[in-house]
């Protein structure tokens, strides 16, 4: 596209971009996006998880406000999580608390952490006995 066009400003590029992607496919396409993601300590990073949620909702809407985005965001973790983050912050937070707090809630507990069993501990099966095949009437 730069060798087509040659050099412009980037309010020239940004229009661009907007005419090219900002129809309504793709919002509907970023809003499922949004929707469908929730906050996962096991497979996200609390960074680039946040920033690519705020970069998604202020493409979205472009005039909202940083604490209305926070708060979206914050609703996406899940409870306890979401719980101890609203607890440690004070309410007119920025973005780099909620990432300073979430880093925080997650590196010293295990809140969000799902249980997996040891793929080394032995299999425990059940013994068949004449006792287990025989029908209980009551």
């Amino acid at each position: 596209m730069r060798r087509e066009h040659g050099r412009h400003d980037e309010s020239w590029w940004k229009s661009e971009m907007i005419t090219k992607w900002a129809n309504k496919s793709w919002r509907f396409r970023m809003e499922n996006y949004f929707k469908s993601e929730i906050f996962n300590s096991e497979n996200d990073k609390p960074l680039t998880w946040i920033l690519k949620k705020k970069d998604r909702l202020s493409s979205l809407h472009l005039d909202i406000s940083d604490s209305i985005i926070n708060m979206k965001i914050l609703r996406k973790c899940g409870g306890e999580l979401k719980h101890s983050i609203k607890c440690r912050s004070i309410e007119p937070c920025s973005s780099e608390d909620y990432i300073n707090s979430m880093e925080d809630i997650i590196t010293r507990t295990r809140m969000g952490k799902t249980w997996i069993k040891n793929p080394m501990e032995p299999k425990i099966i059940p013994k068949n006995s004449k006792e287990d095949k025989k029908p209980v009437f009551k």
